[in-house]
């Protein structure tokens, strides 16, 4: 997605724009009132429960941690900022909705800060927020919700995309998280069965996302059937019955993530650009990574 593709933000402050973003990916209730109060009537709870519980789940640590699944050490990492920056944790402190609720609060509090110093050190705490807990993931989680095609979400999607890279040509410098830093290092295609499916359903090891809708038209595309259940269940069931189609149709999918992360917008600032974005550019590699050992074992 590029900025042009992006909705124009409402007339909200910059602030208010992210408590409500975020607010959209809590309670179905509260995402309808979040998304009426930006301009569209929102989901239903059927397509809400679509989203973000059966193919979307906005925690960053599905993303981010070496498992791919919720909790873990990529959700103590983030439980680590709250403590960092001196508030008890949530009870789930990598919930898309407490992230953006906190970078909104911590632009607040910058904003209403009495001396330059608190200020500043608001504005730190902001910056390292964005670039460890916010920016690591939320592209690829943003372009896998607009994959879904949910008519309630899909202008949430746009909205928050523009946000982001708003935000992201604000914050001076930037760097590589720590998560990816410490990400699994890419090896050989895998020499069994249940190493490719660990490979396959976490996406800072395969480089991209497999949701339970990409998976069935994964089955579409390879001729085979397509067996609901949790996704290393229904992935299993579709290397089983066709092997080389579906590793066929694999590789694919991570040659075109990888196409897609390289083609993140590069950073603006001061009226120029920058070339790439150095963390799009590391999941970029990371799925073409992918999508070679994955063309090789179907050869």
């Amino acid at each position: 997605m590029t900025v042009t593709e992006a909705a124009a933000p409402p007339a909200a402050g910059r602030w208010e724009l992210f408590r409500a973003l975020g607010a959209v990916a809590g309670d179905p209730a509260d995402a309808r009132t979040a998304c009426a109060a930006l301009g569209w009537a929102g989901p239903d709870n059927a397509e809400h429960t679509e989203v973000f519980v059966l193919n979307c789940p906005p925690y960053a640590a599905v993303y981010l941690g070496a498992e791919g699944s919720l909790g873990g050490d990529a959700a103590d990492r983030t439980a680590g900022f709250w403590r960092a920056i001196g508030l008890a944790p949530p009870a789930e402190p990598d919930h898309l909705a407490a992230l953006f609720g906190l970078y909104a609060s911590l632009g607040e509090a910058a904003d209403g800060a009495r001396t330059a110093a608190t200020a500043d050190a608001l504005t730190r705490a902001r910056h390292a927020l964005f670039w460890e807990h916010l920016w690591p993931w939320l592209p690829g989680y943003l372009d896998t919700v607009t994959d879904l095609r949910a008519p309630g979400l899909a202008p949430w999607a746009r909205l928050a995309w523009r946000a982001l890279l708003a935000e992201r040509d604000a914050h001076p410098g930037g760097w590589l998280p720590l998560a990816l830093r410490a990400a699994p290092e890419p090896g050989p295609a895998p020499d069994n069965l249940d190493c490719l499916l660990d490979l396959l359903i976490t996406p800072v090891r395969s480089g991209f996302i497999l949701t339970r809708r990409s998976l069935a038209a994964g089955a579409k595309a390879a001729g085979a059937g397509y067996r609901i259940g949790e996704r290393r269940f229904t992935l299993r069931a579709l290397l089983e019955q066709d092997p080389a189609g579906a590793v066929s149709w694999l590789a694919g999918e991570a040659a075109r993530w990888s196409r897609r992360h390289a083609a993140a917008p590069p950073r603006r600032q001061d009226g120029g650009s920058r070339p790439g974005d150095i963390v799009q550019s590391w999941w970029a590699r990371r799925a073409g990574h992918t999508a070679r050992i994955l063309a090789m074992t179907a050869r």
